[in-house]
């Protein structure tokens, strides 16, 4: 028995050995990431195998890299005096304005220049850009780079803060290659895309791939009472720089204007998100067609969804009890001098049916000021088409 005891021995202190190392190098397992993931506008890995051929990304990117611009904006040296003289003004309206100021404490004027850059998309032959209004919004002083490296001046047409989406012009008798426009309707999550842009400002003409992550987000980060917000969202890398920038199909069609992404660094991070091709041709051509800077309304408006409750408290004498009961309507709205009263209820707007408020704010999501809008209204039992012009709200 004796010439078993060592090696029982020798094998138990063994595994002893292994365990208390174990316990004392065992490997210390990565923090967990909590940094917050936040969306940002964006101015300033391998791919899987897939069904497709190769050749169609090739197309794609061939047919829009041409249409897609890179845009340096800034304040020119005029608009900076501009904004000094308004200062001044302010401070001299201010009765304790000449006592103290930020020029005291600092020196000079305390006003900085603001410039950046960003992508834009060639959407006419005769020049007509599209960007992003938090590229040029602020700027007067706009350059224009195309694919070829050739630089023109451009002036500013319009803006559309509600939407994002803003429209320059290059003074040129050259003709440009704009983009064809695709239905963002029609696409599908899960869709191949390419994002074409100039991240960080210098890497021009650069084509990223991914897929349609999900369509229609919300991310509330268009600081506006009135923001659309139903954005296509991709995993194709975009990053500062790409804003204004082109989301295609793979027939090279835009279907979006790439406008921020999601992230806790400031760089891509994974999520993608681009401003819808029925969205950007919407507001495109009414800036093209009537110039300056687009309005939103709101129809002017108060009151209840109407339900079968409602429909009993008041007796309504409705078809259906689906509808928008009208309590009150705003002084001096659109609503109001269109003929709108308290007891209406709207049952239709432009040939779509309303069944509750969120009804009435997607048909007036896309109308601006001076625009015509029909509105069905049920009174007191008959049904009266009212033509409503609408107008800014007091």
């Amino acid at each position: 028995m004796k010439t078993y005891i060592q090696p029982v021995i020798s094998g138990v202190l063994g595994g002893l050995i292994v365990c208390v190392g174990f316990l004392f190098f065992k490997p210390e397992a990565p923090e967990e990431d909590k940094s917050p993931i936040v969306a940002r506008f964006v101015s300033d890995q391998s791919m899987p195998s897939f069904s497709g051929s190769s050749a169609d990304f090739v197309e794609s990117a061939k047919k829009s890299t041409g249409s897609v611009v890179h845009i340096f904006a800034q304040e020119s040296d005029e608009q900076i005096l501009q904004k000094q003289r308004k200062q001044q003004e302010r401070r001299s309206m201010d009765p304790f304005g000449n006592f103290f100021s930020f020029e005291d404490f600092f020196g000079g004027n305390f006003y900085t220049p603001k410039n950046g850059s960003g992508s834009g998309v060639v959407y006419t032959n005769s020049g007509y850009i599209v960007t992003n209004n938090h590229v040029v919004g602020f700027a007067d002083d706009i350059t224009v780079t195309d694919a070829s490296g050739k630089k023109y001046k451009a002036k500013k047409v319009g803006t559309d803060a509600s939407t994002d989406l803003a429209v320059i012009k290059v003074e040129s008798s050259a003709l440009f290659s704009p983009i064809r426009i695709g239905d963002s309707e029609k696409v599908q999550v899960g869709e191949w895309v390419l994002a074409v842009g100039n991240p960080f400002g210098y890497l021009t003409s650069t084509v990223t791939a991914g897929i349609v992550s999900a369509k229609g987000r919300s991310l509330d980060i268009i600081q506006n009472e009135k923001a659309i917000e139903e954005f296509i969202q991709t995993d194709a890398a975009i990053n500062p720089g790409n804003s204004g920038g082109a989301l295609v199909n793979l027939q090279g069609e835009l279907i979006g204007i790439n406008t921020a992404i999601a992230t806790p660094t400031g760089v891509f991070a994974g999520y993608s998100f681009a401003i819808p091709s029925r969205i950007v041709k919407k507001v495109v051509d009414d800036i093209i067609e009537n110039g300056g800077n687009i309005e939103r309304t709101s129809l002017g408006v108060g009151g209840y969804d109407v339900n079968q409750e409602l429909v009993k408290e008041f007796g309504l004498q409705l078809r259906s009890s689906k509808g928008f009961y009208i309590e009150e309507v705003e002084r001096k709205s659109a609503a109001q001098m269109g003929g709108l009263l308290p007891g209406d209820v709207i049952i239709e707007i432009n040939g779509n049916k309303v069944e509750n408020y969120d009804d009435i704010d997607k048909a007036m999501k896309l109308n601006k000021v001076g625009d015509r809008v029909n509105i069905v209204v049920n009174r007191a039992g008959k049904e009266i088409v009212l033509p409503v012009q609408l107008r800014k709200s007091f």
